[in-house]
């Protein structure tokens, strides 16, 4: 693994715009945009790809203490040998990602970084930093499109071959997920529908990777670790109800739901697997008994938090490859409800439901559930959403709560002229 040189400035500006400037001039993009705790982080080009983080190393020329940022995107279910959608079938397969340029945002300012396999030639870093300082505000822009797809007949039959499943493979639970066909009315760039996720009413971490002309984006809420220092958080969101149309609504529907067995025994699952895997990789780990509610724009989860101290040794790559995917994401147990998934879901999901994120060369970073979202080719597009399914789910119930979760990343094409 060769070594990478990174050197960093601080600027004074927004991240997002200097991107929006920045990113013209290449076409592999990744963005980890955490709209809750600040902390924004978007790369362009690619330095160097490597399959793991113990073979990285780099010398830091600047003066800023900034270590390089890798990201990673990963498959839900990469050995799946049914087929992608033609786009998903376009990304390489490669583990962590390190850009050429990084813009960095959170709690100590803004930061332009520069990653090279030689010494980073400091003119190219000033002329960065001064076109991200010189860059204008963004603007938005409403995508006109139309969504085909979504079999009510067909996602019986689904639900039916899961609950089948329950009896013949012990399995208890299975979250199953559509794929939908969007076609837009004119071309559009990933650069618009980022814009549209950052500043739009989507609650949760914006996530980006462009490859080419393709790109995969959404809006998840779902937090799959974090780790600084030797402190990590993870979460249990499992269970869903509408937000409601007004805050009478929504309160009703959250007491609702947190009173509802079905989503109970469906967030428990979660829940004990969540308690499993920390027990074995941490000390002093903190799971609330009782769940409580994550309100986003469009619906309502049951949400426990997870907190605990990481073992020495074991990296926040080790985490995320054994909480991965989730019973939230698969079912409950997972190995079994991966495998009926291959049977019932006639296709493969490609980066929906994967562990997206990054790391640093220090080995804090973060990565989160790819829910919410969807694959473009700035013409048309995959949507994908999915539902977790128990002996007690009713199937048009659940193919409801699929319309309401294709709202977050449908809100992508919306440019907010009628809110301005």
């Amino acid at each position: 693994m060769p070594r990478v040189y990174t050197s960093a400035r601080r600027f004074e500006g927004d991240a997002l715009d200097a991107f929006c400037v920045l990113q013209k001039g290449f076409t592999d993009q990744f963005v980890y945009y955490d709209k809750e705790t600040g902390t924004h982080l978007l790369g362009l080009g690619r330095c160097v790809a490597c399959p793991s983080m113990s073979d990285f190393e780099f010398t830091n020329q600047g003066d800023e203490d900034v270590a390089p940022i890798l990201f990673s995107f990963n498959r839900f279910d990469a050995e799946n040998p049914a087929p992608a959608d033609s786009l998903f079938s376009t990304f390489p397969r490669l583990r962590f990602m390190c850009p050429e340029i990084v813009i960095i945002e959170d709690e100590r300012g803004c930061f332009l970084q520069v990653n090279s396999l030689g010494p980073v030639y400091a003119g190219r870093v000033e002329r960065f930093v001064r076109h991200a300082q010189e860059a204008p505000h963004r603007s938005r822009v409403t995508v006109p499109y139309t969504v085909e797809g979504g079999d009510p007949v067909a996602w019986e039959r689904q639900v039916a071959q899961a609950k089948d499943a329950f009896a013949t493979d012990r399995i208890q639970k299975v979250v199953l997920s559509q794929q939908r066909r969007l076609q837009a009315a004119h071309p559009f760039s990933s650069k618009d529908l980022l814009v549209n996720l950052v500043d739009g009413d989507a609650v949760g971490t914006v996530f980006m990777y462009r490859y080419g002309d393709v790109f995969f984006c959404g809006c998840t809420p779902e937090l799959l670790v974090r780790k600084r220092g030797n402190r990590v958080e993870s979460m249990c969101l499992a269970g869903t109800i509408a937000a409601g149309a007004n805050e009478e609504e929504r309160a009703a529907n959250a007491a609702a739901l947190l009173n509802d067995a079905k989503n109970r025994v469906e967030h428990e699952y979660v829940v004990e697997f969540l308690r499993q895997v920390m027990a074995r990789n941490c000390y002093d780990v903190e799971i609330p008994h009782e769940p409580g509610i994550r309100a986003l724009r469009h619906v309502q989860h049951l949400h426990t938090p997870v907190s605990a101290c990481v073992l020495d040794g074991c990296s926040i790559s080790d985490l995320a490859s054994q909480l991965h995917p989730t019973p939230a994401l698969a079912g409950s147990p997972v190995g079994e409800a991966m495998m009926a998934l291959r049977r019932i879901e006639p296709y493969n999901r490609g980066f929906f439901g994967g562990a997206v994120g990054y790391v640093d060369g220090n080995g804090d970073g973060a990565f989160s559930v790819a829910i919410r979202s969807g694959v473009f080719d700035g013409e048309m597009g995959w949507l994908y959403a999915g539902c977790g399914v128990v002996e007690a789910s009713v199937a048009a119930d659940e193919f409801a709560e699929v319309d309401m979760k294709l709202k977050t990343i449908l809100s992508a094409f919306d440019g907010g002229e009628t809110a301005e």
